[in-house]
């Protein structure tokens, strides 16, 4: 029988609560972090990202940009490479639009042996985020493709998600 006079026991019987706690506060603080992390919305200037592309030369936003297209996972990648298809240099060019991956978090060995082979066969070039901090502000979901549409000074105008190529390929009409 345990007695609640003994500290011993006290002890014994608190611990799962100080347990519970630290749990509760480290999730806190982990959803504090990821709030904390803004994305970008519409009327927001679009952050500088200075990048490389899969052939390892420098990659930027180039002014007169006025849509930017970003993979934030595998998915979203296959997505748009799909949406892209053979002609995407010039759908890319016509829409007047960029094209960022996220591969940040894809291993290196993976990175390195699979990921930019396949990168480098395609016409087109894609910007790569190879840190978590270099696109955080980019809005994001899950195996979707996000469409930046931007004004004529960079800046963002308004934020699309495409689930689907054909939706994608609706995103990115001839530029005006």
């Amino acid at each position: 029988m345990i007695r609640l006079d003994n500290p011993e026991n006290h002890r014994r019987r608190s611990a799962p609560r100080n347990t519970a706690r630290f749990v509760l506060a480290a999730w806190l603080l982990a959803l504090a972090g990821a709030a904390g992390a803004a994305t970008v919305a519409p009327g927001a200037p679009l952050p500088a990202l200075a990048l490389q592309d899969q052939n390892e030369r420098p990659w930027s936003v180039a002014p007169g940009t006025r849509r930017l297209v970003f993979a934030a996972d595998r998915a979203g990648s296959e997505l748009v490479q799909s949406a892209l298809g053979a002609d995407g240099a010039q759908r890319l060019a016509a829409a007047r639009a960029v094209y960022v991956a996220d591969i940040h978090a894809m291993p290196a060995l993976v990175t390195r042996l699979f990921a930019l082979p396949a990168l480098r066969s395609l016409p087109y070039p894609v910007g790569l985020v190879r840190d978590d901090q270099a696109a955080a502000e980019l809005p994001r979901r899950a195996g979707q493709a996000t469409v930046l549409e931007l004004d004529a000074q960079g800046a963002v105008a308004a934020v699309h998600y495409a689930a689907d190529a054909a939706a994608l390929q609706a995103l990115l009409p001839p530029a005006d």
